[in-house]
């Protein structure tokens, strides 16, 4: 034990000057998910001010300069002096850890947002924020320099409007990259949106020159809507609950579609609950009584050998679930799986009794819902022959591993990545082109069998699919096991055309239909082959978009340049793929993140669903934003 080790070495961290030296303990990390958790803290804020029914309008702003600024016509922050600390309330909020008025539930019955710690930590990861605030007939305004005041709280001038105006750029000494991207911002307003009925929400993106405005006045039932286009809907309309009990207010809205698999969404104080909790469990128990209680009313339980289990009463089903609860007791710090055992019973409650007088009302929708279960229960008896007859095979055999991957030697999977590559032709070349010790190819023979449209059985019984699974070493659906994950990384590596989108597309629905913690850990990356090879001279480019191709034509300009478009990863020779695509000191990849579930099962079911009309009428919708199109 060191001499020095005395009182003098406890160092204390005071004010926010913790949060700048470990801001991943705040906001989850440094990276593209924290950044946004800044914006989320803020209009968190103003969104507790429309839950405690004292706001209906926010505007977000994604400036030129990158800065962010969320303004609401709530009440407007305090901005008298506060009794303890001598200052106005506004300074306290905006320098002072767990500082809110959020605490006694005086000032808000319920509330997301960090409680008290949010909007601080966003002014300190700032490089600057400006705050204004409409209060008392004045507007007040303060500025604040990586958590430290720069002026005083002052009268900018006069109004007869209430609200706070908060504006700060993310500070680059923190942050990775502080450039903010408008889909993850545009996605979570959205969704704020659908969660509170009525609130209107702007996003405004002035880099891109772009407005959106959200307001769903029928709440969750309108996401749910919204959920099953493309899913071929059992019952036209939506079945919607609502209750409140022990100042808990619950929300149900669900749909049942001929779509195998269900989709759960769940929420507690318009938080997004990815892990669930007692609210979805309450739930759960209750439709699974509810459903089997109404299908005995009506003799559809007599078919012998047929045994139902709640996996098959979800078959189908698209549902949210939206809690209010006081005093959320949330399970780790990232507060996604709700941990209060009394809201389950609530939930329960609620759910059960609606269900049960809605099924009575409605006869021929529990015969309908109650046929889709049963087709559900053969299924999955079906599918768990076919998985133990997959088990049987690979038990036979020498090795579990398909033949036509080329494996890597090191056996530590964070230090291994799979490409998946399209066709033999790449895959020879890719093969060549790898690092034996740490990179292992996977060729796949075509394109994958849609698993939207597909069932189980046929999914299963798909070779390439096989080969898939059998690389991962996960196993899939409730059989998934990520500890035995075999690579760090896995890398979808296809042709920059339509095709290899197609090919790339097919691979992401797999993962996120039958794989979905791949993504969620970040497991899953897109390799970003070069578009183009130019030549000027001696010297050679790789660039990946039309836009950087005429930017470097421009200052080229004058040489003698020799331009050769990629049609395919089989045109590079294995060194021109290793360095372009495959070298981790040089090549370009994107991380697939599951930011936003709901969009994503949206997007996956209207592209690769079986219904045509809702993807002909976002082809329709989006057919300006495309790029690198093939004709």
């Amino acid at each position: 034990m060191t001499k020095d080790y005395d009182a003098s070495a406890i160092k204390v961290l005071e004010g926010l000057e913790a949060v700048r030296r470990r801001p991943a303990m705040y906001i989850g990390s440094v990276g593209k998910r924290g950044l946004h958790h800044l914006v989320n803290e803020v209009v968190d804020n103003s969104v507790d001010e429309a839950l405690a029914g004292y706001c209906t309008r926010i505007v977000v702003t994604l400036h030129k300069d990158g800065s962010v600024s969320v303004e609401d016509n709530g009440r407007g922050i305090p901005v008298d002096k506060h009794p303890k600390y001598g200052i106005s309330a506004l300074e306290v909020v905006m320098t002072k850890l767990h500082a809110g008025g959020k605490f006694d539930k005086k000032v808000y019955k319920v509330s997301g947002g960090l409680h008290g710690v949010g909007v601080s930590v966003v002014n300190a990861l700032s490089e600057w924020m400006e705050v204004r605030v409409k209060r008392d007939g004045k507007i007040w305004m303060q500025k604040y320099e990586r958590g430290k005041p720069v002026t005083q709280l002052e009268v900018a001038g006069e109004t007869d409007e209430t609200g706070t105006y908060v504006r700060f750029k993310p500070d680059p000494e923190i942050f990775e990259d502080t450039r903010f991207d408008p889909s993850i911002i545009e996605a979570r307003l959205k969704e704020l949106a659908y969660l509170n009925p009525g609130l209107e929400i702007i996003f405004r993106d002035e880099i891109n020159g772009k407005e959106k405005r959200f307001c769903f006045e029928n709440g969750i039932v309108d996401l749910v809507k919204e959920l099953t286009k493309g899913k071929n809907a059992l019952h036209d309309d939506v079945i919607y609950l609502k209750g409140e009990d022990n100042d808990v207010i619950v929300e149900i809205a669900l749909q049942y579609t001929q779509m195998e698999g269900s989709s759960e969404f769940s929420f507690v104080n318009n938080i997004n609950t990815i892990e669930g909790g007692t609210h979805v469990t309450g739930f759960r128990m209750a439709l699974t009584k509810a459903i089997k209680e109404a299908m005995e009313k009506q003799g559809l339980l007599k078919e012998k050998g047929v045994n139902i289990e709640s996996e098959d009463i979800r078959d189908g089903l698209t549902a949210v679930i939206s809690v209010k609860v006081p005093n959320p007791q949330f399970e780790g710090q990232t507060k996604t799986k709700l941990g209060n055992s009394e809201v389950r019973n609530v939930v329960y409650s609620i759910v059960y009794s609606g269900l049960k007088d809605y099924f009575e009302k409605h006869p021929e929708l529990i015969k309908n819902i109650g046929n889709r279960i049963i087709l559900a229960a053969k299924a999955r008896i079906a599918a768990k022959k076919a998985k133990e007859l997959v088990k049987r095979k690979s038990a036979l055999e020498t090795t579990t591993l398909p033949g036509k991957l080329a494996d890597c030697i090191e056996r530590d999977p964070e230090k291994c990545e799979l490409f998946i590559v399209e066709g033999e032709s790449a895959g020879g070349s890719a093969k060549l082109a790898r690092t034996r010790q740490t990179q292992a190819v996977l060729p796949l023979r075509g394109k994958i069998i849609n698993v939207e449209k597909a069932g189980l059985v046929k999914v299963l019984r798909n070779e390439e699919i096989k080969a898939l699974i059998s690389a991962i070493g996960t196993g899939i659906g409730e059989e998934f096991d990520i500890k035995k994950l075999r690579y760090g990384k896995i890398i979808i590596m296809t042709d920059a055309d339509v095709d290899g989108a197609h090919i790339r597309t097919l691979l992401l629905t797999f993962f996120y239909r039958y794989m979905p913690k791949l993504i969620e850990e970040e497991k899953i990356c897109i390799a970003m082959p070069p578009l183009y090879r130019i030549k000027a001279g001696k010297d050679i480019y790789y660039v990946y978009s039309e836009e950087e191709k005429e930017e470097l034509l421009k200052k080229l300009e004058g040489k003698k340049v020799e331009v050769q478009r990629y049609k395919g990863l089989g045109e590079m020779n294995p060194e021109q793929l290793w360095e372009t695509t495959m070298n981790p000191e040089t090549r370009v990849i994107k991380k697939v993140f599951m930011e936003d579930a709901i969009e994503a099962d949206r997007i996956f079911s209207i592209l690769m669903g079986p219904d045509t009309e809702p993807r002909k009428e976002f082809i329709m919708t989006h057919a300006k934003e495309a790029v690198n199109i093939d004709v």
